[in-house]
């Protein structure tokens, strides 16, 4: 190494994000605030019921901390294809799902498995970024669709289709779809399906927020479309229904021909699950379901008063149909949506994050979570339009 190369010159060349990330950065800079309200990360406010909590302290009592299956533990795989089957999903064996460190994981699990160096995995834009972060570590190319308020960020079968080339190999649908909150309808998903079998792609189906859904929004499994089952990769975990971002458990399932070599990177990749996790896992879907309705209900209130306030303040957003983001248009506001949201977190002590951060292509919008009480929201959203009114203010005044 040469004397004046700087020391991060000898990363790997698969290295895209060399500085510290934006959500670092604002973490870092709440820290020395008081009375930050944090509407921007996607862990629940929630904690993790109790059935579910004493189901992992028992695990902990009996021994239950020792490597576990590769694939996971049997009882859970078998109870999570029961689950996929219950909600209208496609019917698996226990050994066509594997149990991983949270879904996020399985996420680069899969990419490695199924891309090679020059192939093309087609994602949502603004989506979930990890997952084009697996595709570049795969040394694959990812190709973005573009969304907008016109679909209410909403992918399409003509969308996608206009992005196909014959290096394509790979289709991500997020539905519910992270950052924007919206669903895919029913009919959208089945001619999404008709494009990939036209086309010979692979679906990653990620379902994780399936169970969080308002009004009459309904979730169409992929995989349990006629011509799906063996070209869909179904991806789906504990944190968001179960409240158990910490626990970290997450599956993915598909047709054993691939699940099998992806249960092989899993197991270099982690060995195994958590034993008390899956123990903490297998009691959530076991046991007694009222309590993801029970936060469905909660999110649902918050989302509506958030909705309110953004109401009030005169921003934009999309219809926010699931998880529990709701994804708002602060251009309106005459500034960039990155520079927004420093400014809301110095200023008035909120936190949220620019659109940026999912792979946005403009840098108009923000994600605003649902992970406070109702009367925490109504305050950061009275600390909103303070902020907003400064900022419209100052662009207002005439020059000096």
């Amino acid at each position: 190494m040469s004397e004046n190369q700087p020391l991060s010159g000898r990363l790997a060349d698969r290295v895209k994000l060399r500085e510290e990330h934006v959500i670092t950065r604002m973490a870092d800079i709440a820290e020395k605030l008081t009375d930050v309200i944090r509407l921007g990360r996607g862990d629940p406010d929630l904690d993790t019921p109790a059935h579910i909590v004493k189901a992992g302290q028992d695990a902990l009592g009996r021994g239950e901390t020792h490597y576990g299956h590769p694939l996971g533990l049997p009882a859970l795989r078998q109870a999570i294809a029961e689950n996929i089957r219950a909600h209208g999903g496609a019917e698996y064996a226990p050994d066509e799902i594997v149990v991983t460190p949270g879904g996020q994981h399985a996420m680069f699990v899969i990419a490695l498995a199924l891309l090679n160096p020059g192939d093309e995995i087609i994602v949502p834009c603004p989506g979930y970024n990890p997952y084009s972060q697996a595709a570049e570590l795969s040394s694959a190319e990812v190709v973005p669709v573009r969304m907008s308020m016109d679909t209410n960020f909403t992918l399409t079968a003509a969308m996608i289709e206009a992005h196909i080339t014959p290096r394509s190999k790979v289709l991500v649908l997020i539905n519910p779809n992270n950052p924007t909150g919206t669903v895919t309808p029913p009919d959208e998903v089945e001619r999404i399906a008709q494009l990939a079998i036209k086309h010979d792609l692979i679906v990653i189906s990620d379902e994780i927020y399936a169970r969080l859904v308002y009004g009459n929004q309904r979730i169409q499994p992929v995989a349990a479309l006629p011509g799906m089952r063996e070209r869909t990769i179904t991806l789906s975990g504990f944190s968001k229904a179960y409240a158990m971002t910490g626990w970290r458990v997450g599956y993915f399932a598909g047709p054993k021909a691939l699940i099998t070599a992806m249960a092989e990177i899993n197991h270099a990749f982690a060995i195994s699950t958590a034993s008390v996790s899956q123990h903490a896992a297998l009691a959530a879907l076991t046991g007694p379901q009222d309590c993801v309705e029970e936060m469905r209900l909660i999110y649902d209130e918050r989302r509506k008063a958030l909705c309110e306030g953004l109401d009030r303040i005169g921003i934009p957003y999309a219809e926010p149909q699931g998880a529990f983001y709701v994804y708002a248009n602060v251009s309106v506001v005459g500034i960039p949506a990155s520079l927004f949201c420093e400014r809301l977190l110095a200023e008035g002590r909120v936190m949220i994050y620019p659109g940026r951060i999912y792979g946005d292509y403009t840098d108009d919008f923000v994600r605003m979570s649902l992970t406070q009480p109702v009367e925490r929201i109504r305050e950061a959203m009275s600390r909103i339009q303070t902020v907003v009114h400064a900022i419209r203010s100052e662009r207002s005044a005439p020059a000096a």
